[in-house]
């Protein structure tokens, strides 16, 4: 049942879509233009770099808000599994985010939520987490192709550091419960990015900056 409980507090918190109630702010459905997507990217190419930078911190803070109540209330009751209901808090407002019923489900990609997550779960998650992000980056500037190599890392490390003892306390049944659920939030982020997939493949997959250089393409 706790489970459950970290699901709709994740949902719950996952709801507050950054980027619909910043566009609407400026009066615009930020799902009517650019991309159609409902998050950090779309917003910084169409509203700019300031507008990415808060939608991006509204997203990435959401799911650290939603840990860190469910850290507060079962954090005494179940140290062994604190990591798998962090786990599924964070899917809980990553679902939110990305299909909000209010928006007839119409919402992001995840990325930035997956985020706070990360910036929750355990400092070693940050480091890897960040190097493979901004590094492929500001390199390729492809935003699509470092949040396929950030979950694809997160999803690598999370199996390795488990099996080495990282979650301390966590009994193997919990381990592969917390790995079911990494897949899980894995496979739906590859899934949101298909098409972005597709693009990359084809070498048509639009390029991302934090200048006006956007505007230009």
């Amino acid at each position: 049942m706790v489970r459950i409980y970290c699901l709709l507090i994740g949902y719950a918190f996952g709801l507050f879509q950054t980027a619909y109630f910043y566009g609407k702010l400026k009066g615009i459905d930020i799902r009517t233009v650019g991309s159609g997507n409902a998050g950090t990217t779309n917003t910084l190419r169409v509203l700019g770099t300031k507008a990415g930078l808060i939608v991006l911190a509204g997203d990435i803070l959401k799911t650290m808000a939603a840990i860190l109540i469910v850290k507060l209330l079962f954090r005494e009751a179940y140290p062994d599994k604190i990591y798998l209901l962090m786990l599924y808090t964070a899917t809980g407002a990553i679902l939110g985010h990305n299909f909000p019923f209010y928006l007839k489900f119409k919402g992001g990609k995840g990325i930035a939520s997956t985020a706070g997550l990360i910036l929750s779960f355990h400092p070693y998650f940050i480091i890897t987490g960040v190097i493979l992000f901004f590094g492929t980056f500001f390199t390729t500037h492809y935003v699509s192709l470092g949040s396929l190599l950030v979950y694809a890392g997160f999803m690598i490390q999370l199996v390795i550091s488990g099996q080495m003892g990282l979650f301390s306390g966590a009994s193997q049944a919990v381990l592969n419960e917390m790995y079911a659920v990494g897949l899980f939030l894995t496979v739906m982020a590859y899934w949101r990015h298909r098409s972005n997939i597709q693009k990359l493949i084809q070498g048509t997959e639009r390029k991302t900056y934090l200048t006006k250089k956007n505007e230009e393409k």
